[in-house]
């Protein structure tokens, strides 16, 4: 039988072909650089070819290095999955829970959820990593993260999806502006407006777009914001207009500032907030159950009794 690499060996080679940086890769891994080096040494040597170009500022993988370690990712979630099942087995309501959430619903939503899951899953550990979407779907996809409370639309190959409400977007004006005037504000009522967004990473910003249809919108691109917060905060100065989903508004994002809202016409496409995780996962089953507890203190919160939330027999 061929002798194989160790999923140490493994590890440690994506780590170091992630940060590009051997001590980074060696801190991340929790081991000294030293013993980090060896390792990777006793790889090539095992495989018998050069993985990485060593200078003395930056580590350079080499094509076959590049192949080798995408195929590393792949044996090392199936590890984890392996892991995953025989706890699933044992009791799939224990152990840890990698849970990952975007940063335009974890601030809202976050703390009104946390004592329903505590109290559904009692012996599950539950870590929260608030991310941009893109790297979330990407650690999800690599394993890093069991499942994640996503946006949608939004690219979700690879990953099932259950959707648990959809949440209204509104737009956030001075009670001077002309727009503030208006029952519920119209695409073309808004096309001519400074319309400040989340910077480029967001999914919210392509979200709020859709909602009215400005895609094609002049936009403020002076001012793009880091969080609603800093948006809301831009309009309250006379910056321009934004678009809020209701979920922050009912969390009292507005609280101490001079800002209306006012409804977009009931066609408008609301984001849909979803439950991710794996298509290979093992824990599927309770990921629904997660799920079903998502969906129903959603629909029993106050924070968001005006979001419409989904049928429990959707997604």
């Amino acid at each position: 039988m061929t002798p194989l690499p160790t999923l140490r060996q493994l590890r440690f080679l994506v780590a170091v072909v992630e940060r590009r940086h051997f001590g980074a890769a060696a801190a991340e891994c929790l081991v000294s650089q030293s013993a980090f080096s060896a390792a990777i040494q006793e790889l090539e040597d095992h495989l018998g070819v050069r993985l990485l170009e060593r200078t003395k500022r930056v580590v350079i993988p080499t094509a076959i290095g590049l192949d080798i370690a995408q195929r590393a990712r792949e044996l090392l979630r199936g590890a984890d999955e392996l892991v995953e099942a025989a706890r699933e087995a044992c009791d799939p309501h224990s152990g840890t829970l990698q849970l990952g959430i975007i940063p335009t619903i974890g601030p809202f939503l976050v703390p009104r959820i946390m004592p329903a899951l505590r109290e559904a899953f009692p012996k599950l550990k539950i870590y929260l990593r608030e991310e941009q979407s893109a790297p979330l779907i990407a650690r999800l996809d690599s394993g890093q993260a069991d499942a994640a409370i996503i946006a949608l639309p939004y690219p979700a190959d690879g990953l099932e999806t259950m959707d648990l409400a959809r949440d209204r977007f509104f737009v956030v004006v001075p009670p001077d502006h002309p727009l503030a005037s208006r029952e519920k504000i119209r695409p073309e009522d808004m096309a001519a407006e400074d319309l400040l967004l989340l910077e480029d990473g967001h999914c919210l910003r392509q979200h709020a777009l859709a909602a009215c249809s400005l895609e094609g919108a002049r936009r403020n691109s002076g001012f793009q914001g880091t969080s609603l917060l800093t948006l809301v905060q831009m309009a309250a100065n006379g910056l321009g207009v934004t678009l809020v989903p209701q979920m922050a508004i009912d969390a009292g994002i507005l609280g101490g500032l001079n800002l209306v809202t006012r409804p977009l016409e009931d066609d408008s496409p609301p984001r849909v907030i979803a439950l991710a995780w794996r298509l290979t996962s093992s824990r599927k089953a309770m990921f629904r159950e997660l799920g079903a507890v998502l969906r129903k203190a959603l629909q029993e919160n106050a924070l968001v009794a005006k979001i419409q939330c989904v049928a429990p027999t959707d997604g």
